[in-house]
């Protein structure tokens, strides 16, 4: 059972200018994260694009779409920026059917050492293996529902949405 990975950026693969203080983007660390985690899982990464997900566009999203439709694969997991990872999960759900699709990030950057983003991968990839087709977002230790999880600011956790 393959599974694909598609990297859209956030703070998962930041890094740090020491000399100005900046956060930037210059290329995914999953292929090191997985060769440190030992994984032995069948994954193709293909980087879409390297942005911070509060400057992610309508457009953006309908292309993350076209490539989970476009891939071979029925299990995908999804780097992303976690403040409007929630929104692209909703978008997700809606267009693409009859994969297990999902989306994770980090609150801290992975090259800072104290990242949850190898947690959040790590669970990430399992939850893809084990969920019926849908979408999916992994953060915490837990997965949520599409259209039922949020981002809480306060905690910097993420939420199931309560009706």
């Amino acid at each position: 059972m393959a599974i694909r990975i598609f990297v859209t950026g956030g703070t998962f693969d930041k890094e740090y200018n020491e000399l100005t203080g900046e956060l930037f983007f210059k290329e995914t660390h999953l292929p090191e994260m997985l060769k440190r985690s030992r994984s032995t899982l069948e994954v193709t990464v293909r980087t879409l694009m390297m942005i911070d997900s509060l400057i992610m566009t309508d457009e953006d999203r309908e292309l993350i779409a076209h490539q989970c439709r476009a891939a071979d694969e029925n299990q995908i997991v999804i780097t992303h920026g976690t403040d409007t990872m929630a929104v692209t999960a909703s978008v997700l759900a809606e267009k693409v059917r009859g994969k297990t699709i999902v989306l994770t990030g980090a609150m801290i950057p992975y090259k800072f050492g104290s990242s949850d983003g190898f947690f959040n991968l790590g669970n990430a990839l399992a939850f893809a293996q084990s969920l019926p087709p849908g979408v999916y977002v992994a953060m915490n230790g837990r997965y949520f529902n599409s259209g039922n999880v949020r981002k809480n600011k306060q905690t910097g956790q993420f939420e199931e949405i309560l009706n």
